[in-house]
């Protein structure tokens, strides 16, 4: 049964140890850990502002996980990924405790700065996914899964040396690298629910260009679309992209032309009337987005017609 309470309290996680001693666990090394969770004690339900990069590897249901602004009932073989500055943490009465499970990896952002893998730690947009967009793995991947977390474990194990630090940073990239994998591979598997989504999207579009919206608030952004889908912008971006092999602002501005193209044909109305009407405040804005879309300007294509 689930717990309604309202999360109130947030605990800062600010470093590895930290996060290791709340589980009983020794620490090997201040930036980074992996732990196995079979072996961390039972830890208070509470809720975390992260600083910490942190991948949770879950093979088993447990209570009702806070992860931003959602709420998760994990399934078997489900990956999350939280990045520093997100919260997350279990819904339950703060006086209960609860026993993790399955894997878990964590790390300082020091750890990676300066390193390739810093340069590009932000291009893994599953970090702000949400939630209800968690991966799930195959009992294959989740061994993968389990493998790249045991490398860097034994490599912690080692000691550290000269090569220790770039050794546990390859790794962390493989483990990313195959999260990516596994996610385009969700894509692939979820795509009837992908094309419903598309679906919502394409009348969502359709309903906001028929109402006022446009000379309110604008044309519509990406994260507006995401967040009346009920989805992160990032992950409603990649999705978009798989699908469609379009960024999603592309796919609004196609959307943006093929409606102006319609109401041009209206002779009765300026092109700076129209382009108000679609939700352009500066009528130029909306000269040059068309003329790099269609290779005319508006008043050019309405001569043509």
């Amino acid at each position: 049964m689930k717990i309604n309470i309202i999360m109130h309290k947030f605990e800062k996680l600010s470093n590895v140890t930290q996060f290791n001693s709340q589980r009983g666990q020794e620490t090997l090394h201040p930036l980074v850990s992996v732990l196995d969770q079979s072996k961390s004690v039972e830890i208070p339900a509470r809720c975390y502002i992260s600083d910490l990069y942190v991948i949770f590897l879950k093979d088993l249901k447990c209570e009702d996980f806070k992860y931003g602004r959602n709420q998760y009932d994990y399934q078997e073989e489900t990956m999350l990924f939280i990045a520093p500055s997100q919260v997350f943490g279990i819904k339950a009465p703060e006086e209960k405790m609860v026993r993790p499970t399955g894997w878990v990896l964590v790390f300082h952002p020091d750890f990676i700065r300066g390193t390739a893998l810093g340069k590009k730690i932000n291009d893994y947009g599953f970090f702000s996914y949400e939630a209800n967009e968690a991966l799930h793995v195959s009992s294959r991947e989740k061994q993968i899964v389990i493998e790249c977390f045991k490398k860097i474990r034994e490599e912690l194990e080692h000691g550290i040396d000269k090569h220790s630090k770039t050794l546990i940073i390859s790794n962390i990239e493989l483990l990313l690298n195959y999260s990516t994998r596994f996610y385009d591979r969700q894509f692939i598997t979820r795509e009837t629910i992908n094309k419903d989504i598309l679906i919502r999207f394409e009348n969502l579009l359709r309903d906001y260009f028929q109402s006022e919206k446009p000379q309110v608030l604008g044309l519509p952004t990406v994260s507006y679309c995401a967040g009346q889908l009920n989805l992160s912008s990032n992950y409603f971006g990649d999705l978009l992209k798989k699908e469609t092999g379009k960024p999603a602002l592309d796919y609004i501005q196609a959307k943006v032309i093929d409606i102006s193209k319609e109401k041009i044909s209206d002779q009765s109305k300026s092109i700076s009337e129209i382009a108000f009407e679609i939700g352009y405040k500066h009528p130029q804005h909306f000269t040059r987005l068309f003329r790099q879309k269609v290779g005319m300007s508006p008043t050019e294509f309405r001569m043509a017609k």
